[in-house]
């Protein structure tokens, strides 16, 4: 399985990171847009907690205002295809513009509803109010068969919980 990641952060002018992009701007990545899966019509969704406010539907649409739960602490997204999917890139956006945390995700797949899940990728950072509010993880993957991704995440690794959220998901 070949695994290539690309991050990006938002940062403030006093950063050091080698990619840099204004805080308050919307990446737009040109002639993406027809690429990403429809998963909405692939695939049926699972969440361990979700605010209404903020549906997981809404981490897969173009637009959409992304994903919250509702409850502190750890939470699980789960995606059922209804039909095997050759996934060839991940894209995870993550934003906490008003809390200082650190946040954790790993994200899990399976060739089948029922067996074992195989891990694929687990990544952590900080986000802190002044410097960084927004996480880009970008990854091309060679996974064939796909019917099960989960992805967890972990708001508060460090500190107090906190509540999860997503901005966007998108496959390819």
């Amino acid at each position: 399985m070949k695994v290539t990641v690309t991050q990006e952060s938002h940062t403030s002018k006093n950063s050091k990171l080698m990619r840099k992009t204004i805080a308050h701007s919307v990446l737009k990545f040109p002639n993406e847009q027809s690429s990403w899966l429809d998963v909405k019509a692939l695939a049926r969704f699972e969440a361990t907690s979700e605010d209404s406010r903020y549906p997981i539907e809404s981490a897969f649409e173009q637009d959409g205002q992304g994903w919250r739960a509702v409850e502190i602490g750890e939470q699980a997204i789960r995606l059922f295809f209804d039909q095997p999917q050759w996934i060839q890139r991940i894209r995870l956006c993550f934003h906490e513009p008003e809390t200082e945390c650190a946040q954790q995700f790993t994200l899990h797949w399976s060739t089948d509803h029922t067996s074992e899940l195989k891990p694929l990728i687990q990544q952590s950072w900080d986000f802190k109010s002044a410097e960084s509010i927004m996480q880009i993880e970008d990854y091309e993957v060679d996974l064939k068969g796909v019917r099960l991704l989960q992805l967890v995440v972990s708001p508060e690794i460090k500190h107090d919980p906190a509540v999860a959220t997503l901005v966007s998901w998108h496959l390819a």
